[in-house]
């Protein structure tokens, strides 16, 4: 299982790639691993602010619907569009093409709650 050291995790396998004052986010190789083939990914809160762990979004597979829950407090300023015709992005480079949101951090604080790669392997 891929679980690369440079990001953060949730406990519920979001993952989080900080930049500065910004964050992009997606789903960990776990999770797209236990959900299977993803056939569409629904992005509702563009433009929105959200906060820490409110739904901002839901992943569909074959078999499955599940929620994605965000990460850090802040407001949706990108989705990634690719997803809307290749969902399967998700599946094939989770860390990579398969990102969902961007967005900025309304609390920097917030990064300390996330997990590491270390504890992240640990819980999974």
């Amino acid at each position: 299982m891929n679980i690369p050291a440079d990001l953060k995790y949730t406990k519920d396998h979001e993952w989080v790639r900080i930049d500065g004052d910004q964050a992009i986010v997606g789903i960990t190789d776990f999770a797209q691993g236990e959900l299977g083939d993803i056939v569409y990914v629904d992005i509702d809160t563009f433009d929105e602010d959200v906060e820490k762990d409110d739904v901002f979004g839901s992943v569909e597979a074959v078999k499955t619907v599940s929620d994605l829950f965000m990460p850090l407090t802040g407001k949706v300023i990108e989705f990634n569009e690719k997803l809307e015709e290749d969902p399967e992005l998700v599946n094939t480079d989770p860390y990579g093409e398969g990102w969902m949101i961007k967005i900025n951090i309304s609390d920097p604080s917030e990064i300390n709650t996330l997990l590491d790669a270390a504890a992240y392997q640990e819980l999974v």
